[in-house]
């Protein structure tokens, strides 16, 4: 397994910025499945479904995205709540994506759901936290921007 992380650093004007290249290695496990390292150490395993060729022993690439997407902004949210000493039972995000007809498909709408549960929420501030995410914190949100529409919802359970 390679897994090595490459910091730079790069100077514009008076600014210095550390830019940070990750580098992943994906190895091909036969018929339709892979197996990606992480930065971390971590595995994880890429495979289609069944009536697709592969065995459905993995996760799917585009569903794999979602899943960074929601956990991007929802480490960000939960650490914004941790630092706003915000008191939530239940933090959960939904993500619905629309995937365009014709090759190369990608997903063109995405819809993130940020659900929050709680005798008492103190929705300005979690919707801050949301905010915060989405507007500043989130890289992988930033890249979704590039290439899909993004709505953004944020509901409140008693």
């Amino acid at each position: 397994m390679v897994i090595d992380l490459y910091v730079f650093l790069a100077s514009t004007s008076n600014k210095k910025f550390i830019l940070m290249t990750n580098h992943i290695t994906t190895k091909w496990l036969g018929n339709m499945a892979f197996e990606s390292n992480n930065p971390s150490g971590n595995n994880l395993i890429i495979d289609i479904a069944p009536e697709d060729g592969g065995e459905g022993q993995g996760y799917r690439p585009k569903a794999l995205m979602l899943s960074s997407l929601a956990g991007c902004s929802g480490l960000d949210v939960a650490s914004l709540m941790k630092k706003m000493k915000l008191e939530v039972e239940e933090f959960r995000i939904e993500t619905i994506a629309d995937i365009t007809e014709e090759h190369p498909k990608y997903y063109d709408k995405v819809t993130i759901e940020y659900h929050f549960k709680g005798a008492n929420l103190e929705e300005k501030k979690l919707q801050r936290a949301v905010d915060l995410s989405i507007e500043k914190y989130c890289g992988v949100m930033e890249m979704f921007r590039k290439f899909a529409e993004l709505e953004i919802k944020t509901i409140f359970h008693k």
